[in-house]
């Protein structure tokens, strides 16, 4: 079984605590995506707009500011709730497919399993992360 990596967790559990509160690409963030985590955060937000626009303000009298500051989240209806909630998850689920992604560099220098940036073979870290690593020699293992 394959064990997730600790930046994989990290990166979910920052999302799912961003997804909770309802801000969207709070666990790109932490991956250090930005325009992925804008993008994200504009659609939930554009999509809770629409949709409070559409389905909860045609049945108040008025749409002045302050009858739309008053509305409670739990007496939005479930066409509003349901879509964003889907939002918020399937942003979850894409901060982690990014974070369990093997990095992979261009090129045959190997790549930091940390960053995805490419590696001096000299060196028993990454210049760029920072992160501890481990060369095997893949011969090694064929002598055995």
């Amino acid at each position: 079984m394959n064990r997730p990596s600790r930046r994989a967790v990290i990166a979910t559990l920052v999302a799912v605590l961003g997804a909770t509160v309802g801000i969207a690409g709070v666990g790109h963030l932490y991956l250090r995506r930005w325009r992925r985590a804008a993008a994200w955060f504009v659609v939930v937000v554009g999509a809770t707009v629409a949709l409070v626009a559409v389905f909860a303000l045609p049945g108040m009298s008025g749409a002045d500011p302050a009858s739309v500051a008053a509305i409670e989240p739990a007496s939005l209806p479930g066409v509003v709730v349901w879509p964003v909630f889907t939002l918020l998850l399937l942003s979850t689920l894409d901060a982690n497919r990014l974070a369990a992604a093997t990095p992979t560099a261009a090129g045959d220098k190997p790549a930091c399993p940390s960053c995805g940036k490419e590696l001096d073979r000299e060196l028993g870290f990454c210049p760029w992360c920072t992160a501890e690593l481990e060369w095997v020699d893949p011969g090694a293992d064929a002598e055995e």
